[in-house]
């Protein structure tokens, strides 16, 4: 990361503290600014295509703010269940829905990132699959009342209680459902 860090300053344009967390975990540092956009989407975009197309509407709208030598990394995070996009639940009654949903099931987790710079940009994303045991009402109930997952693509954090407790399997990054393929990042960091 050493070269990166000499080569640019790093900007995160994101407020999420998962993200945040893991690209301090990388060793880069960085500042933040938040994007505050409305993350609404064409109804025609399924799986990458959401999170790829909010990455970089964000992405798009600080870019402004950018200066020579400076790197703005944006992303955004999406559950895919069924052919839909499930994003943050409003309220306690759709994070319980969500997770009644995800119950039992297999769903997708895609996170789309853009790395924009001045002179140009580079989006990605990555994919991966997670598999829920069946949950019990009194189990879902616990963990929104107690981790109160509002902030979270599909109710649920995969670090929390719920992962712990209720993720069987996943195949992928694992830091990709939290909301920052880090692997692929660095990866993209390195070759940018």
């Amino acid at each position: 990361m050493l070269e990166i860090s000499n080569k640019y300053k790093i900007i995160l344009g994101s407020g999420s503290p998962r993200r945040k967390q893991l690209l301090h975990d990388l060793g880069i540092n960085f500042e933040t600014i938040v994007a505050n956009i409305d993350e609404d989407f064409p109804e025609h975009l399924k799986a990458q295509e959401i999170p790829l197309f909010l990455s970089k509407k964000k992405a798009d709208f600080l870019k402004a703010q950018l200066q020579e030598q400076q790197l703005l990394i944006t992303a955004d995070t999406i559950v895919w269940l069924n052919n839909k996009a499930i994003n943050k639940p409003e309220n306690y009654r759709e994070a319980f829905q969500m997770l009644q949903s995800l119950s039992g099931n297999k769903h997708e987790v895609y996170t789309g990132v853009c790395l924009t710079s001045i002179s140009k940009q580079h989006c990605f994303y990555a994919r991966t699959e997670v598999f829920f045991k069946p949950l019990s009402n009194d189990e879902i109930d616990y963990y929104i009342t107690h981790y109160k997952p509002f902030d979270k693509a599909g109710s649920y954090g995969a670090q929390d209680w719920i992962g712990l407790t209720g993720v069987e399997k996943i195949h992928g990054s694992f830091y990709n459902v939290m909301g920052l393929p880090t692997k692929e990042l660095y990866e993209n960091l390195i070759a940018f």
